[in-house]
């Protein structure tokens, strides 16, 4: 992996790290266009010429690699510094385009012939990427650039430094032999996620259950109906008089089916079964995980690190894992009374629905139980709340809500033959009544057969300046998998999909809302440790009543959602927000554990778990279990699923600074927009987040950077003088 391609978050999919506008001498070749769709000509998918057929990624990647060649000659020439970053990006834009596309194309695409031709280009850029990472033409043509930095603009002057350091932890520097290792170490890792992932589509378990009356009404949809032979007994002869069929049901307890399963069944042994099995699988992927570990750490000590904890943190804001896992422990601390309560209220309301024999409380008790007492408490019925909440609905709120802020519109356009790759997807323009349009994004929010299975934002094309007059318009894919994709206008969304449409919503405006002058920092391209903090802002707005207001309306109707119960809604939401905080603290905890300094012979990933789970929640571990072995985000995210808890932290005090007072202001989203989108990574992450709301949004330890964790604790009333 080379400093052109770096990956992220799930919700962010791959990270490109170079620059933007060109070399006045070069040649810029437009890849996308957006003039296919307003004249009705024939495009590819995407916009791009090339992929009118599936065989066009092979003429994609041919000339991209074409492209890149005489880019390569032309930096070995050594022209001025500016220059050589701008060809740089030239380079990045390029191959990314292939990348990107091909990304987007192997998750969503329902052609199997496009989604195999993706996934053979995937892998012939890659093999070019590691071409492209070990050129020491490239390299030296970075240090210079970097060494010359008075020749460059403050951005141009970063995106040298990055590169440098970037080509750096690909091992550049280091002897053939050990470079030639830091290759196969990144090939072998590769393949390892690759496995990962694989094995949880191939195996995701099941459990029989009969006889099917165990199952409520509501869950039948989800799960198999099966049969099994009974035979039924004759009273005089004692023998089997005829054979009958009983009914019952499969649950594959995939992460969606299994969470369902344990929110809403009322049978204890039901919940029980799925959650062992559930998290007992796939069992192959714990020595999967382990080769993982190994490799990454490997791979770590190579570079000079003590763990690839210490590897993955360092360009971070947290700067190293001591930073992380002392902001964590802080946090932690000050969430465990609350969590502690939570537990004794949880276990208390069992005892009281189901006597005192029913036993301690279980960790398949937790969905259900608390779901009962949002519901008792507030009276709220999840039917009820989701009939505000027409799909079609939310995205027209997402519009005005983007109006309102920014003072842009979104607007539907026809997507041009060939651009599209399914019926379901729609494409829209945000356009500036100033500036024109800004970007381009592409819903494809139904689920389907083979499709992405959760909620993602795909980066297609990033945003960079090409001359003084013209910009390269960023566009963004938005995939999720609302049920419904027969009947469009019928899909209603709960609370929790509404929010992760407000989530990915924040991920795809920060990419659209971008204006970097290099495709190196546009958008969600910024240090791993920001990359949340837009998403998680966007959901602050899904839970006001001043914005929901401006778009929930029942589906029959007509009637705007009625205050109070947003007001209960708000309050179920609080009802167990420590024990939510609690467990992403555990999940970050395992992740920084998983992958920081190893012990000789190494633990067991699973007793590792245990441990974690008795140190810092009041939950059992249940012996037998594995929950790790399909925890993803350990692939993309390792050594940095903390992020998410330092997104939670600047934007609780982005809101309760900036936006709370009134969410729908244009002076509220002119900031936001001025002083924080635009600039991607661009900037200095600390000066972004001092520069929006003043001091009081971080504060520096041990040489790195942690949230202030004030607001959050004000917003989750934690603690005591905080």
């Amino acid at each position: 992996m080379w400093p052109l391609m770096r990956r992220t978050a799930p919700t962010l999919r791959l990270k490109t790290l170079f620059g933007s506008h060109h070399p006045g001498p070069l040649r810029i070749r437009h890849l996308y266009t957006s003039v296919a769709s307003l004249t009705g000509a024939s495009t590819g998918l995407y916009g791009f010429d090339h992929l009118k057929s599936a065989k066009g990624f092979q003429r994609f990647v041919d000339d991209a690699i074409e492209r890149s060649g005489e880019l390569v000659s032309y930096i070995s020439g050594m022209p001025s510094s500016p220059e050589i970053i701008r060809a740089m990006d030239e380079i990045s834009n390029t191959v990314c385009s292939v990348v990107d596309s091909a990304e987007l194309c192997r998750n969503t695409h329902p052609d199997r012939e496009f989604v195999e031709e993706a996934n053979k280009a995937s892998m012939r850029i890659n093999e070019y990427l590691h071409y492209l990472n070990t050129n020491h033409v490239l390299y030296d043509a970075v240090r210079k650039a970097e060494q010359e930095g008075n020749l460059l603009t403050d951005e141009a002057q970063r995106a040298a430094r990055y590169l440098r350091v970037d080509f750096e932890r690909g091992g550049i520097h280091l002897s053939a032999d050990k470079l030639d290792r830091v290759n196969q170490l990144n090939i072998e890792i590769s393949q390892l996620c690759r496995e990962f992932n694989e094995n949880i589509v191939i195996d995701p378990g099941s459990v029989d259950i009969f006889p099917r009356s165990r199952i409520p009404k509501s869950l039948h949809h989800l799960l198999k109906p099966i049969y099994r032979s009974t035979s039924a007994i004759s009273k005089e002869s004692l023998r089997p008089r005829d054979t009958m069929k009983e009914k019952g049901f499969q649950i594959t307890t995939d992460p969606h089916t299994l969470s369902s399963v344990l929110q809403w069944a009322s049978d204890d042994e039901v919940r029980k079964m799925v959650y062992v099995q559930g998290n007992s699988v796939p069992h192959a992927n714990l020595g999967v995980l382990d080769k993982l570990i190994a490799a990454r750490h490997e791979l770590a000590q190579i570079m000079g690190c003590r763990s690839y904890a210490e590897f993955a943190v360092k360009p971070n804001m947290a700067s190293s894992p001591t930073v992380v896992m002392s902001f964590l422990h802080e946090i932690s601390k000050i969430v465990w009374p609350k969590a502690e309560e939570e537990f004794k209220k949880i276990r208390d309301f069992k005892r009281e629905r189901c006597g005192i024999k029913c036993g301690d409380l279980e960790p398949w008790d937790e969905a259900y139980y608390t779901a009962l007492m949002k519901s008792t408490t507030y009276n709220l019925d999840s039917s009820v709340v989701a009939s505000y909440f027409p799909l079609i609905q939310c995205i027209e709120g997402l519009k005005v809500l983007v109006e309102s802020l920014f003072g842009a519109t979104f607007h539907s356009i026809p997507l041009a033959p060939g651009e599209s790759w399914h019926e379901d997807v729609l494409k829209l323009s945000l356009h500036h009544p100033e500036e024109g349009d800004l970007g381009y994004l592409y819903l494809d929010l139904y689920s389907r057969k083979g499709k992405y299975p959760g909620c993602a934002h795909f980066a297609i094309k990033g945003g960079r300046r090409i001359s003084e007059t013209d910009y390269q318009l960023p566009v963004v894919a938005l995939v999720c998998n609302f049920s419904g994709s027969h009947n469009p206008s019928t899909v209603r969304l709960n609370h929790w999909e509404l929010e992760t449409l407000f989530h990915e919503f924040g991920h795809a405006l920060h990419s659209l809302l971008s204006r970097t002058d290099y495709q190196h920092f546009s958008g969600t391209r910024v240090v791993l440790d920001l990359a949340e903090t837009p998403s998680n802002l966007f959901e602050c707005f899904a839970w006001d009543y001043r914005v929901l207001r401006t778009f929930a309306r029942h589906y029959s109707t007509g009637e705007i959602i009625p205050e109070k119960l947003v007001e209960s809604m708000q309050g179920a939401r609080k009802m167990f927000a420590a024990t939510e905080l609690q467990r992403q603290i555990f999940y970050a905890l395992i992740d920084q554990t998983l992958f920081g300094e190893q012990q000789v012979p190494p633990r067991d990933t699973s007793s590792i778990v245990a441990d974690l789970k008795r140190q810092h929640t009041s939950w059992k571990h249940v012996e037998g279990t594995h929950w790790q072995s399909r925890f993803n985000h350990l692939l993309n995210y390792g050594a940095g699923y903390y992020s998410y808890l330092y997104a939670k932290c600047f934007a609780a005090t982005m809101w309760q600074k900036l936006c709370q007072e009134d969410p729908l202001s244009l002076t509220t989203g002119t900031a936001l927009r001025k002083r924080l989108l635009q600039h991607g990574g661009a900037r200095e992450p600390a000066s972004l987040l001092n520069g929006l709301v003043g001091e009081g949004i971080l504060r520096y330890c041990d040489g790195g950077i942690v949230p202030d964790i004030t607001s959050l604790c004000d917003e989750m009333k934690l603690g005591e003088g905080f």
